[in-house]
């Protein structure tokens, strides 16, 4: 068991939250990327509301928006991780830092295939 998992119950609950405002404080404030999907969030996401498209399908659009969001926040991380192990060049942190942002265009690419799927098809 880890020492670092002290607390139990609703302490527990409350650290976590914390915690996770402090990552998208993090994000938000160290990250161009991460604060340009925001922003295509604040323009999407409204957007699907005008379209006229059932509510499975605007569902769909809205949660392709927000993992787009998440991937981002994964990718964020697997690189600060490699930055903090070394800033030294090397051939696995560089496949890491690409895989990572492979992950992120795939994201990207399904929003766009989702949406115009919906709008469309």
């Amino acid at each position: 068991m880890s020492p670092f998992k002290g607390q139990t119950g609703l302490k527990r609950i409350l650290n976590a939250g914390g915690y996770s405002m402090a990552g998208l404080r993090a994000a938000f404030t160290g990250e161009a990327a991460f604060r340009q999907l925001v922003l295509l969030n604040i323009v999407l996401i409204p957007l699907a509301f005008y379209f006229p498209v059932s509510r499975g399908e605007r569902a769909v659009m809205i949660g392709v928006c927000l993992l787009a969001l998440i991937v981002e926040l994964l990718n964020s991380a697997i690189e600060a991780a490699i930055d903090r192990i070394s800033l030294d060049r090397h051939p696995l942190s560089k496949n890491a830092k690409d895989m990572g942002s492979a992950a992120q265009f795939v994201a990207l690419s399904l929003i766009v295939a989702v949406w115009a799927t919906i709008l469309l098809g």
